[in-house]
């Protein structure tokens, strides 16, 4: 087979990874990719959001499965492009994938087939919005924190949380009046915010069977003990302990299916990853939002844990035959960190030379996915070319075991302005601790 891969960042390079061990693929291509997928795939110089060029070139090359990772291009149209050209893609239509390309339509959706999430009011001007945060201020119940979301994509951060009204009218502000997010933020929703411990329950679905992937637990905060502003992924671990099997079974039957079946009964069939970040709050589970694919970092450890070779599992999720498939999964956790340029998630510089990787990549159970990097033209040299640098991503016998061998990696690779969270993992370890006293 002759494989595409859409996108560059840490997700795709886990894709590319997987999809190379399978011995129904005979070569593949990524586009853009980066410089650890050049290692893989011949790399592609196309942005991701380029989808007639790149069904021009799938085409032109006889692509038998093209496989797409981030949602811009989900919710741009690209599966129904390739799909009207009679190509093979993984993942869901653009009206489907509304659910991550609108948080509105999201929440509204959720509102209308009772799938547990946060109270909220949706806004399309910032005098309403303003207002309604007025009335909240008289209110004696009014809740507090609250959270003001953009609808539009904004890779992760047009997320505020406010612990006053005041900084929610500046979050309005900020989204509806500056533009900072730009289209994106031209809806608004407003919501209570969750209490409880956040995880993500990632699924595979060919419209009518579900197949759930073990939990996860990303970590958005910038800074160590979650603070600072949010971005796209710092780190991430599989399997969460905050979710065990009866909440799994919980969170499976009463918001995966559930949301399946309401986008069938909307006539919106849903095929590919469905992606559910969920907050444990002492009500139940309750969703903070939907992704229309993998998640990033969630990917790269989830993706380290599968055992079975993932090329037949796409293809049976696209031709409806996912009942009829098995999926095995490593038993041991896995946990990857996000090494970040400094300023990520708000400016930052690049181009700084990587060092260490070879001493990293030689270390058992441990494998560096790349996001943003690239080869210098000058000199040749491996260099930074993002916000996000790499995911140094380890397998270990224990939550703890997997953490310690992945800082162990991150302490051999170095570059200028390097900086990560010190804490992924530390929840797990801590709930862990806690059970065993308890």
């Amino acid at each position: 087979m002759r494989v595409l891969v859409v996108g560059g960042g840490g997700r795709e390079h886990a894709l590319v990874w997987k999809i190379a061990q399978s011995p129904l693929v005979d070569r593949i291509w990524c586009a853009p990719g980066n410089a650890g997928i050049a290692e893989l795939a011949e790399c592609v110089p196309m942005a991701d959001t380029e989808i007639m060029r790149l069904r021009r070139f799938a085409r032109e090359n006889r692509i038998d499965l093209t496989v797409v990772g981030p949602e811009a291009p989900l919710v741009q149209g690209i599966v129904d492009a390739f799909s009207t050209a009679g190509l093979k893609v993984f993942g869901p239509v653009q009206q489907a994938a509304k659910i991550e390309g609108s948080k509105v339509f999201a929440k509204q959706l959720m509102q209308r087939h009772s799938i547990p999430t946060a109270e909220f009011r949706t806004f399309t001007t910032p005098d309403r919005a303003k207002a309604y945060l007025e009335m909240l201020g008289q209110r004696q119940d009014g809740p507090v924190p609250i959270v003001v979301k953009a609808d539009g994509l904004a890779g992760g951060k047009a997320v505020i949380v406010c612990d006053d009204l005041e900084e929610a009218a500046e979050a309005v502000e900020r989204i509806m009046v500056r533009k900072d997010y730009g289209e994106a933020g031209r809806q608004i929703v407003i919501e209570s915010c969750l209490e409880g411990e956040e995880a993500s329950m990632i699924a595979l679905t060919d419209g009518q069977t579900i197949a759930v992937m073990p939990s996860s637990q990303d970590h958005k905060p910038v800074g160590d003990g979650d603070t600072g502003p949010n971005t796209g992924g710092m780190g991430a671990y599989s399997p969460a302990p905050v979710i065990d099997d009866r909440l799994a079974t919980q969170i499976e039957r009463e918001i995966l299916v559930q949301t399946v079946h309401a986008l069938n009964r909307e006539e919106k069939p849903y095929h590919g990853v469905l992606y559910a970040g969920i907050m444990v709050t002492d009500d139940g589970p309750k969703v903070l939002e939907f992704n229309c694919r993998m998640g990033d970092p969630e990917t790269q450890p989830l993706l380290m844990r599968l055992n079975s070779d993932i090329v037949p599992i796409l293809l049976a999720t696209m031709d409806g035959e996912l009942e009829e498939t098995d999926i095995e999964w490593d038993p041991r956790p896995t946990l990857c960190v996000v090494m970040a340029s400094e300023g990520y998630p708000i400016e930052y510089k690049t181009g700084y030379p990587i060092e260490g990787l070879d001493e990293a990549a030689q270390m058992e159970d441990v494998m560096v996915f790349h996001a943003g990097t690239k080869i210098d033209e000058d000199t040749g040299r491996l260099v930074t070319a993002g916000g996000r640098v790499l995911g140094v991503t380890a397998r270990g016998d224990t939550i703890e075991g997997a953490r310690r061998r992945a800082y162990e990696a991150v302490e051999k690779i170095d570059f200028e302005g390097a900086h990560w969270r010190t804490d992924i993992g530390s929840k797990a370890i801590n709930r862990l601790s806690d059970a065993e006293e308890g």
